[in-house]
């Protein structure tokens, strides 16, 4: 029989460890579920930042956190070019807090 091929991951995907209380599974099922693929990439800019620029943007700010759940769920623009984020008002709390802190938490 033929030797079975290996399956490739997606080195952005490969890269992504475990933080903040969200697994890596978690956060990608999460981001998958609520269409967040649509405009955001793990390390490339797509129509917004990619989350590790958002990342390390943010790295040490303490009021990080609170602002981007707040885009979350308010949408905004300005902060990383024209293109404005709709409100994600269908992502709860609980997710807003939990995937904001995995996309801060990523090196």
């Amino acid at each position: 029989p033929a030797p079975k091929a290996e399956i490739a991951v997606a080195p952005a995907i490969a890269e992504v460890q475990p933080q903040a209380g969200i697994s890596e599974v978690e956060a990608l099922a999460l981001a998958k579920k609520r269409n967040c693929f649509v405009c955001h990439m793990m390390d490339k800019k797509g129509v917004g930042p990619a989350w590790k620029d958002i990342a390390a943007k943010y790295r040490g700010d303490a009021g990080a956190l609170a602002r981007m759940e707040n885009k979350i769920v308010k949408g905004g623009s300005g902060a990383w070019g024209s293109m404005a984020m709709p409100s994600q008002s269908q992502v709860s709390e609980a997710e807003r807090t939990l995937f904001a802190k995995f996309i801060l938490n990523l090196k």
